[in-house]
């Protein structure tokens, strides 16, 4: 049997964004429902799932991920704003949304999945919105009212910005406490002093 390790491309978010996160995932926990709170740790930006990935292919990726975004520029991301999927009135997917830096966020996405589709990854089907999620309705579980007004209320709150320099390739190992992420590789993006010299 072949082994395969869970893998996915995200952002990892700054101390000051990380705790700023914290602060509202308190706000929203004084608020009753099921739902399973993303532990400070794991807070992450996901570009792009792939999945159980063999792990002989694992490097593969890995190059390939860096080749994708080598050519990218950095830049600013903002994170702002609370919401949920499928809406802020029916969460099961809790999330802070994007600002500033959205558009280049979405385009930094598009570049992986053109690289990483000539290995085999399925494209997605819809356009990537960037978010960080904070939160899920567990399964069978259900959010109370009080946190669909705490969503509606923060609908404009402020994060903070994260200097997107590079991208990580992460693996996902699922335990009896929840996810475990480790790093598996990390893909520079250009610096826009060192591209006027190449």
């Amino acid at each position: 049997m072949k082994q395969t390790i869970r893998t996915f491309v995200g952002v990892k978010i700054n101390p000051a964004v990380r705790r700023r996160s914290t602060e509202i995932i308190r706000m929203f926990q004084t608020a009753p429902g099921d739902v399973k709170w993303v532990e400070p740790e794991n807070l992450h930006l996901t570009l792009k799932f792939l999945g159980d990935v063999e792990a002989t292919e694992i490097h593969r990726v890995c190059e390939t991920v860096t080749r994708a975004v080598a050519d990218t520029p950095r830049f600013f991301f903002e994170l702002r704003g609370a919401g949920a999927f499928p809406t802020a009135k029916r969460p099961r997917t809790i999330w802070l949304g994007a600002g500033e830096g959205e558009r280049e966020m979405v385009d930094l996405a598009k570049a992986l999945e053109k690289k990483l589709q000539k290995l085999g990854f399925r494209r997605e089907g819809r356009r990537l919105k960037p978010h960080l999620t904070i939160g899920r309705i567990r399964h069978g579980g259900r959010a109370g009212e009080g946190l669909a007004d705490l969503l509606i209320a923060n609908a404009e709150i402020s994060v903070g910005s994260i200097l997107i320099d590079e991208v990580t390739v992460f693996s996902s190992t699922l335990n009896s406490s929840g996810p475990v992420y480790d790093v598996l590789a990390r893909a520079p993006l250009a610096n826009e002093l060192d591209r006027g010299f190449s």
